[in-house]
C-alpha cells in the first residue's frame, strides 16, 4: 500500500510538472514576422486594385481575383464569383461614384507560408447622393494569393456593415 501511495504521489507531481510546462510552451505568442517588403507588396497591391475600383475599370479590376474567389459578407454571407461580379458592374453603373479609400493607419499584413498574405483594414466608401455625400467606414480581411508571380484575391471577409 505504501508503494501505491508513493507511485500515486509521484505521477500526480509529475502529471503537474508536464502540464505546467505545456501550459507556459503554449502561452508563448508565436507571431510570423511580416517582412518590410511583403508589407510594401500588399499595401501596392491595395493602391492598384481601388485605383481600378476608383476609375470604374471594371475590366483590370475583376482580373486582381481569384476564380474561386469566396466573398463572405456579414449582412449577405457567402457571395458566389459571379454575383461578386455582377454586382460590382451594377455599381459601376449607377449614376453617382462610389469611390474607396483605405483608412490611414489601420493597414496589417500578415505573411500566409507558401501561399500569401491576409491582409486587414478600415476603408471608407464614400458617394454623393441627392445632393449629400454619403460615407460608410467598414472592416474587411482580404486573403492575397501569389500564383506565378501575380497577386491576386483568393477570399474576402467584409463586415462590421
Amino acid at each position: 500500500m505504501k508503494q501505491n501511495k508513493f507511485t500515486v504521489r509521484y505521477l500526480l507531481i509529475f502529471s503537474i510538472a508536464f502540464l505546467s510546462s505545456n501550459c507556459i510552451i503554449a502561452q508563448e505568442k508565436k507571431v510570423a514576422v511580416t517582412p518590410q517588403e511583403l508589407y510594401n507588396e500588399i499595401a501596392l497591391q491595395d493602391s492598384i486594385i481601388f485605383h481600378y475600383f476608383n476609375t470604374q475599370n471594371f475590366k483590370s479590376f475583376k482580373a486582381m481575383f481569384t476564380k474561386d474567389l469566396e466573398w463572405f459578407q456579414d449582412n449577405d454571407g457567402l457571395i458566389s464569383y459571379e454575383k461578386v461580379f455582377e454586382n460590382f458592374k451594377s455599381t459601376f453603373n449607377k449614376p453617382f461614384k462610389l469611390t474607396r479609400q483605405l483608412v490611414s493607419g489601420s493597414l496589417e499584413v500578415h505573411p500566409i507560408k507558401n501561399y500569401g498574405a491576409i491582409e486587414i483594414g478600415v476603408h471608407q466608401f464614400k458617394h454623393v447622393e441627392n445632393g449629400k455625400e454619403e460615407t460608410g467606414t467598414f472592416k474587411f480581411v482580404m486573403i492575397w494569393q501569389k500564383i506565378d508571380g501575380l497577386w491576386k484575391i483568393s477570399r474576402v471577409i467584409s463586415y462590421d456593415h
